[in-house]
Parts: C-alpha cells; structure tokens; sequence
C-alpha cells in the first residue's frame, strides 16, 4: 500500500506544477569425407569392387572406403599397418603389418583377413610390391620375397646381396612391367635409389645412386613400361624422373616445394603431390607433359582451421583414372579423403552474364563464356535450362552452340516474372571436365493492391475482433497469409487461405496485447509479392475498489463517496498484470465551475495486478476530488494501448 497527501496534491494544483544491421576451385563432383583413422601410412584402390584401402598404423588397422569416401568396412588387429598392395586380380590386399612380422592377405570381397605370412622375427616389414610372380617388401637395410605361388608360401629374406641401404626399403613396381622393382629410403639425405631386375625371381641389382640431387625422399612411382622412376623428395622442389636403367635424371614434372607424393596410372598420367601451404597441392600430368592438365588445392574451411596437408604417400589412382583419391590432414586435427573427380581432364569454367533486369514477355540476351587451360575443340554446344516460378524444376531451351575462343550468346522470351535463372551446362569432352554455371534476371511482375482492416483502432482487452484482408487482381494466386505479432511476442501465421469472389478473407483473433497484422501475397509468376501491416491497440481491464467511506450519494448523476475529515481513504486498484507494470494514479479538484490537475503518481502492480493507494491527511472539507487509475503506455511498459479507468469521485465533511 502506498500513501500520498491531498495536502501536497492541493498545493500542487494551486501552484500550476505538472507531474508528467568461380574460379580455380575444384570441380562441383569432387568431395571429401572424415576418414576414422589416427594416423595415415598407404593407400590402394579396387578398381572391381571400387573400394579404396586405407592403413592406421597407430589404431592397427585397414579402413576401407567406397569410391565417394564412405567408410564400408574395417580390418582391425593389424599393428603398425604400413604399406599396402593390391594384386592383379583385385581379390586381395596385402598388408605388412610392421609390429606382428607379417604381411596379412584381406578378401576384397568379404573385407576380412584371409592369410598371414610371418616374415621372422624382427623384420617389421613395410611397403609391400608384386612383381617378377613374388610378392616384395622391404625390412631392416634389406629386401625381402614371399613366394605366393608354392604349395606353401616360401619367405627369403636378403634379396639385395650387397646390403646396402640404411634403413627399410621403400618398394614400387608396375603391373606393364613385371621384372622390375624400384627402391628407396624414406627422408635420407643424399637421396638413396636401387631399381633391380626380379624377373628371374631373386633381386638382380641393376642401377643404383647415392645423388646429392635429392633428399628426404617421401614417395615414389614406377612407370607403367618401367623405364623410369618418378620421386617425390623435400630436395629438388619438383618431381624428378629418373631412367631405371641408370637413375640418371630424363625429365621433370614441375610442382612446387617439398614434393611428398606420387602415383602414376595404368596410361602412364602422373599424380604429383607436395606438402604445400601456399600453393597448389595437387599437379596432375599426362604421360611426358610439360605442363599440368589439372591442379587442385585444399583450401581453410574456415580461418580458425588448421591448413589441410597432402600426407607423404598419401595419391592413388582408380585404374580407369575416373577418380583420383587424396589423404588430406590436419583438418581440425582429423584426416579426410579427397575424391577428384575426372583428375586429367582439365578444368572448365562457364561464366554466363545475364541482364540484371528485364521485362516480362519481352526478348533479352544472355552471353557467356567456356574457359579452360585447355583450348576447346571447334563446334562444342552447352546445353541451357530456364527456371522460374512457372518451372521450378527447370526447362530445357535446347543447345546452344560455342564460337571460337568458347564464347556463347542466345536470347529468350521470359513468360513468368520474379527471378529467372539460365543455367548452362558444357558436357565435358575428352580434354575438359564438364562444368556448371548460371546467372539469374530479375523479370518484372505487375503489382496489386492489398489492404488490412483494423490500423490504428484500439479493442477492450480479451475482445474476439474481425479483420478483413483484401486482394486486388492477380494472375493466378489468391492465397495470402496472415501473421500476427504480439507486443513482445513471436510473429506467428494465424490464418492461410484463399479470398473469396469478392478478393476478401476475414480472420477472428483474440486480444490481449498490441499487435501488429501483417497480410502477405507471395506473388505469382506475372504478379509482384505484397505486404501490409495493421497495427491495432489493445486497452487493459481496469476496476479500482473505495474504503473507508461512510456513505455514498448520487450528486449531479454519478456517484460520490464521502469521508470523514479524519479518515484516510483507500483506493485499491486491479489492472491486467504484466511485469514492471505500473498503474497512474491521478487527482483532480473541482473549482470556480471547473475540474483541474492536482498531480499524479505511478505506483507499480503486484504481480496480481493490485495497486492499494492510501489518501493521508490532514484532509480539507468543502472540496469535491474525484481520482482515476490509469495505464499508460510506456509508463513501465508497451504492451498494450493507453487506458483510463472511471473517475471515481469523493468529498471530506467533518
């Protein structure tokens, strides 16, 4: 309960005082996915079941893809899993499994281990090779041999007489060359190679070099005829080819500093990869050629990620050169497998310049252009699709042919207006992959009238109101959507649905708060969209109860109250609660014929929505007051409209 003085309300009166915010990417098909695994050694790909082979040395397992990257299957109990070998007839890979002394066979079919041949204590044997009819792997300084193909699978251990390697052998060999085998020491410097002839089945060392060319070799590659070696090394900064009669240089591949991977397909197309941050990571050749047909780099995926890093080793071809897959890490401190898509075609853009905007039924042009590192063959077409509200899903408007130098232009008539988008689509031929590129106009619509009854009106508080929308003509749509937003609350959909013959839909709605209507006609394909607000006011329920009086009588048609001089009135006041509320209490006195302003107050509602005010004397006599609760917007709160309570009118006698 809160008390003011009609003294201090009296000499206010008197004394007049108030209270008052397409460039060099990689092709749309290519993807990457996280891959399950902790660390990265090798990889090999299955062209018939079109899997791909990936080893964990630390977790001590093969993880197995499908060709988009999706993980299908895992071969576990394989510690220290290294290097991995497919054979000619796809039906197994071979694992050298480092910390069991074994190289394990897995079922391509069924992903499951099928054979383990111990290869002796100690050996830890890695980077596994078929050729010359054996299966190959390096160990500690030497080479090692598995014949796969007697009664009983026969290991001989020290292939390389000489011996002379210092440290485990990393192997390569090439199914178009089956007598010879190439290999080197991972990171030693000078760079260390041997290639040897296995045709006979034991390692005939052929060529060899200790060269001061190269060092801190990473990966390296056979030829598919096996006349040449590819190495990737942290020294030179490209990929050296080396004649495997001498291992004497014959060529390079130009890429970029410290090269980390290679792989070289069936046709002899060259995969050459690099531990790069600031360049390309990926160059991709075909058999001989000076220039890369493709390069692909593997951007941030936000500024807060890591750099993602081609893995040492970490190429491989799919045997029909459709897909080339890339171990990509750290990405958030997790690896990924890159699936390129069409790696020795080159790249193609499709650039197309449609106007910004445009009348409807009218003819525009659209023009564009095919580019590429690769010149396009003469009488090349792209194919263009039109979308538009009429036709989501897009229609064709047939090929269009592509003059000298890859440029293109056709017109077209637009029947829907809103945004129409022109996609053009070039196929792809057997130098270029297929690309994708679009542009979209902005085609006039004609506009219509929309109306929303109820703006500015004020309803009683809990009132259920009538609100009419009306829609003027259109093409084809006579649906609109009505929302309703609450002072203070969410804008929600109240009503959807069609106008009647007269363009009229009519909503019920119940008030408690302001709120602002919003009718909405999404437009159609030759009729623009259109808004309209109604913002209507909502009053609050306000009743003020009288104490302490001793009587009551009707003076000039209302009622009065009447106290006695020593008695403090008590004016309660229930109003529509609402939190930090506050209800204005307000005095006025009758005099020379007239009422004045004798101040107010506001004083806050409990959160039941009561104000108990309590006049405090001395009281004066011969005055005749009346008093009324008010809410006033923005006195406390918004929510709802201004709203003045009944006067209620009292006098003192003795």
């Amino acid at each position: 309960m809160r008390s003011i003085s009609t003294t201090t309300a009296l000499a206010v009166m008197l004394g007049s005082v108030s209270l008052i915010g397409a460039g060099a990417a990689p092709a749309a098909a290519d993807s990457s996915k996280t891959l399950p695994i902790s660390s990265y050694a090798d990889m090999a790909v299955d062209g018939l079941h079109q899997r791909v082979f990936i080893s964990d040395p630390t977790r001590g397992s093969v993880v197995v893809t499908d060709y988009s990257g999706a993980v299908v299957g895992r071969i576990d109990s394989l510690p220290g899993a290294t290097g991995l070998e497919l054979s000619a007839d796809s039906a197994t890979v071979y694992a050298a499994v480092k910390k069991a002394d074994a190289i394990v066979a897995i079922d391509t079919a069924t992903l499951k281990e099928s054979a383990r041949y111990g290869t002796g204590t100690g050996t830890a044997p890695e980077h596994p090779a078929l050729a010359g009819g054996k299966l190959w792997f390096g160990y500690s300084s030497n080479i090692g041999s598995i014949d796969l193909s007697a009664p009983e699978p026969v290991v001989t251990l020290g292939q390389d007489k000489l011996n002379t390697f210092f440290g485990t052998p990393m192997l390569a060999s090439a199914p178009g060359a089956p007598g010879v085998l190439a290999a080197g020491i991972e990171w030693q410097s000078p760079q260390q190679l041997a290639v040897y002839d296995v045709s006979s089945g034991t390692a005939e060392r052929t060529a060899r070099t200790d060269s001061s060319a190269g060092g801190s070799m990473r990966d390296l590659a056979l030829s598919p005829d096996g006349t040449h070696v590819v190495v990737a090394s942290g020294s030179p900064y490209y990929h050296q080819v080396l004649r495997t009669s001498d291992l004497v240089e014959d060529g390079r591949y130009a890429s970029d500093s410290y090269p980390n991977a290679v792989d070289i397909a069936p046709d002899g197309a060259v995969a050459a990869g690099i531990s790069g941050w600031y360049s390309d990571d990926i160059y991709v050749y075909k058999a001989g050629a000076g220039k890369p047909v493709r390069t692909y780099d593997f951007p941030r995926t936000n500024p807060n990620a890591s750099i993602p890093e081609l893995q040492g080793a970490g190429l491989a071809w799919a045997p029909d050169r459709s897909r080339l897959f890339a171990v990509v890490a750290p990405v958030n401190n997790g690896f990924s497998l890159h699936v390129l898509e069409d790696p020795t075609k080159s790249a193609s853009q499709v650039t197309v310049n449609a106007p910004s905007a445009a009348p409807r039924a009218k003819k525009l042009t659209v023009t564009g252009k095919l580019s590429s590192q690769v010149a396009f063959p003469a009488g090349g077409a792209v194919q263009v699709t039109r979308t538009d509200l009429e036709t989501p899903a897009g229609k064709s408007l047939g090929s269009k042919p592509v003059a000298a130098g890859g440029t293109f232009s056709f017109t077209d008539v637009p029947p829907a207006g809103g945004k129409v988008t022109y996609t053009v689509r070039y196929a792809g031929d057997a130098e270029h992959a297929a690309a994708t590129g679009a542009d979209s106009v902005e085609v006039s619509r004609t506009a219509t009238t929309l109306t929303l009854t109820g703006n500015g009106k004020n309803y009683k508080y809990g009132s259920k109101a009538t609100f009419t929308a009306h829609l003027g003509a259109t093409y084809k749509s006579r649906t609109l959507v009505i929302y309703a937003q609450p002072a203070e609350g969410t804008k929600k959909a109240v009503k959807t649905g069609t106008v009647d013959r007269s363009g009229n839909l009519s909503f019920p709605y119940t008030l408690t708060k302001n709120t602002t209507f919003t009718a909405s006609f999404r437009g159609d394909a030759r009729t623009a969209p259109k808004a309209v607000a109604s913002k209507v006011g909502t009053h609050v329920k306000v009743a003020v109860g009288v104490t302490r009086h001793y009587k009551t009588a009707k003076v000039s048609g209302v009622t009065q109250y009447y106290f006695r001089k020593n008695t403090n009135p008590l004016f309660t006041t229930t109003m529509t609660a609402h939190k930090g509320r506050c209800q204005t209490f307000s005095l006025e006195v009758y005099s020379a014929g007239k009422w004045h302003d004798a101040g107010s107050q506001c004083f806050e509602l409990s959160t039941a929505g009561r104000s108990a005010v309590e006049l405090q004397g001395p009281h004066d006599t011969g005055f005749r007051l009346r008093m009324r609760s008010s809410y006033v917007k923005k006195s406390g709160d918004a929510v709802n409209a201004t709203t003045h309570g009944s006067w209620v009118y009292f006098t003192f006698t003795r």
